[in-house]
């Protein structure tokens, strides 16, 4: 008897282990089904100020994207939601304030206040070494990005500034082993992420080897070549690099650029690194150039930038100095009168979740 009752007792306590066993089986199989949808994104502002030119009412800015605002500026709030599928899944990336309006300057077509859409697309995971993704992302080209998270400097580079931000489309990207990659990519023309609205289309492609790469685009009679790369020289020292060149058919004007990014973790917190960049332009679409350049487009500007970047949890504080020098009177000095430099400060706080 009691050895039936031990059996019964055996029994008894196998089929509640298998039940826990299941049951903590299924809630972590729940568990996992609700971590691949997922919140994400940055808060960011700063404070600008000229040291050699005027501030407030007659305030001026290096010609580069974002960070231009005087004093105590804005940057954006960036809210991104992803679903992450065993095959399939989206990014719906949205931006709210000053530099997400400026990231998507020629997407307004639906709003009077513009619209918030930095990126928005879906993707498959055919197979293990081909992605397809279609929507509207961000650009393959160049070292830096919209994010102000995903940059080392604060304020951005001549060469960001000039190349596309945004595309709209179909790419396919490949894992071709090895270290090495490739992406090829349909898209609408440079910039024009909500519809086409002229019936030409974009071609990109790229090549990659164990994080270096090699872009490739042409739009509208337009054609880029961009190197983005980078290398860890030592444990406490990388050294980036971004070089691009950019011509348009029929005498459209062309643009050069090189910029170098060396940085120093000085500790597990801290993080020191420099911004120089060498970027003209050559009778480019007959104007200005942002960068001052003559009656023929041409132009050229050496820009040095000094940044911080200190780490508190999930902020991340970034004092900034920044030195323009242009070919042309392109600034003015605190006398109002023209001048070829510009030296500004700034302070930025990035907060990302």
């Amino acid at each position: 008897m009691k050895t039936i009752i031990n059996t019964k007792y055996v029994k008894n306590l196998a089929l509640a282990a298998l039940a826990l066993i299941t049951t903590t089986a299924f809630s972590q199989e729940e568990e996992e089904e609700k971590t691949k949808f997922e919140f994400s994104g940055t808060v960011d502002a700063y404070y600008r100020t000229n040291l050699t030119a005027p501030n407030g009412e007659d305030a001026i800015a290096p010609g580069s994207s974002f960070a231009n605002l005087d004093g105590f500026a804005l940057g954006m709030a960036n809210v991104i939601a992803t679903y992450e599928g065993e095959k399939v899944g989206f990014v719906a990336d949205l931006v709210f304030g000053p530099r997400g309006t400026d990231a998507i300057f020629a997407s307004p077509m639906y709003s009077a206040t513009g619209d918030i859409v930095n990126q928005l697309y879906v993707y498959w995971n055919v197979s293990d070494d081909v992605t397809l993704t279609f929507g509207n992302f961000n650009t393959f080209l160049g070292y830096e990005v919209i994010s102000p998270a995903a940059n080392f400097n604060y304020s951005t580079s001549y060469l960001f500034s000039y190349g596309p931000f945004s595309h709209t489309g179909l790419k396919a990207a490949f894992d071709l082993g090895s270290d090495w990659s490739a992406m090829l990519a349909i898209m609408n023309p440079t910039d024009l992420t909500e519809l086409n609205g002229t019936g030409d289309y974009a071609v990109g492609a790229q090549l990659g080897y164990s994080g270096q790469f090699l872009n490739f685009l042409y739009s509208q009679g337009g054609f880029e070549v961009d190197f983005t790369g980078g290398f860890d020289l030592s444990e406490e020292f990388f050294l980036g690099v971004n070089a691009a060149h950019f011509s348009q058919e029929d005498d459209g004007g062309s643009f050069t650029g090189v910029a170098l990014y060396p940085q120093l973790a000085t500790s597990d917190n801290f993080t020191i690194g420099l911004r120089g960049e060498y970027f003209m332009t050559s009778d480019f679409f007959g104007d200005t150039a942002g960068i001052g350049s003559d009656t023929d487009g041409d132009g050229s500007v050496f820009a040095v930038t000094l940044t911080g970047s200190a780490t508190i949890g999930d902020l991340i504080l970034k004092p900034e100095i920044r030195l323009d020098s242009s070919s042309e009177d392109a600034f003015i000095d605190n006398d109002m009168d023209p001048t070829g430099s510009l030296a500004s400060v700034l302070f930025a706080a990035i907060y990302s979740f």
